[in-house]
């Protein structure tokens, strides 16, 4: 892996927690050469102080094709590669949070988000747990409850939903062990509440995974502050979905470059809201 962007080193900027002090010396950004997680963690960093008190920043990580396909047979796995999973796992590990849809994880079959000891120390001293709690978007409550992604996580599952979401199905999920976060009117979630909702219980840093439908959402609102994409060299066909497949924006939004990595010629981006 190379850094294509900035030149510079990203320490003296890094708007996050400072770097283990038992990390080795860095070889140059710009060397084509696997990248320690804490460097990734570095690139990566949030915002020291993401927003106003009680304020989130949301950031995306999705992958695209060539030829803007978000997945390829309902999944996103055969576009991504061994580095993409490692900045992945990165992204992850820095979050208090990682909030996805319940189509998203009905096809991507997610579990329970791991303690991971590369990020342990970072995590203490932001005053994080000790992995992201995973937080479903869902109006309607159609998921499985018996997953281990409910049974057995490191710390509660959260669940965004409206509130007037079926009775049943908001007991089932508190049986199961998950938290209940009401975040909409009726029976819709409202894209724009959950960043406030989940700040609220001091869950600042978010990470989004998707799929395409909430990330349009979330940006149709206004919310989404980071994007962070990998572009694969591979051309899926297809009618797959674009990365953002939601409302009608009434104008584009600018975001600003914010780094670039390449491995394999599959490019890392990461891009700002401006």
């Amino acid at each position: 892996m190379r850094r294509l962007f900035p030149l510079e080193s990203p320490a003296s900027s890094a708007p996050s927690a400072a770097p283990s002090p038992t990390a080795p010396a860095r070889a140059s950004a710009q060397e084509d050469r696997t990248w320690e997680l804490d460097e990734l963690a570095e690139v990566y960093a949030y915002p020291e102080e993401p927003g106003p008190a009680r304020h989130a920043w949301l950031r995306a990580n999705m992958v695209s094709s060539l030829d803007g396909a978000a997945h390829h047979d309902g999944r996103s796995q055969p576009l991504s590669s061994d580095a993409d999973m490692r900045i992945f796992g990165t992204l992850r590990g820095l979050a208090d949070a990682v909030v996805v849809g319940a189509e998203t994880v009905r096809q991507e079959g997610y579990r329970p988000a791991r303690a991971r000891e590369a990020f342990a120390a970072r995590r203490a001293a932001l005053g994080q747990g000790p992995a992201p709690a995973i937080a479903i978007v869902s109006a309607g409550l159609d998921l499985d409850f018996s997953l281990p992604l409910f049974t057995e996580p490191l710390v509660p599952t959260l669940v965004l939903t409206g509130e007037d979401a079926p009775g049943d199905r908001v007991a089932a999920a508190r049986e199961a062990g998950a938290e209940v976060l009401v975040a909409g009117e009726g029976r819709r979630v409202d894209p724009a509440r959950v960043p406030q909702v989940l700040a609220e219980r001091g869950l600042t840093r978010l990470l989004t995974e998707g799929g395409p439908r909430l990330l349009g959402q979330f940006a149709a609102a206004g919310v989404l502050d980071e994007l962070c994409l990998t572009l694969a060299p591979m051309v899926a066909g297809g009618t797959a979905a674009r990365i953002v497949n939601g409302p009608d924006m009434p104008l584009p939004e600018r975001f600003v470059l914010a780094s670039l990595l390449e491995e394999a010629g599959f490019l890392f981006s990461r891009y700002h809201r401006i």
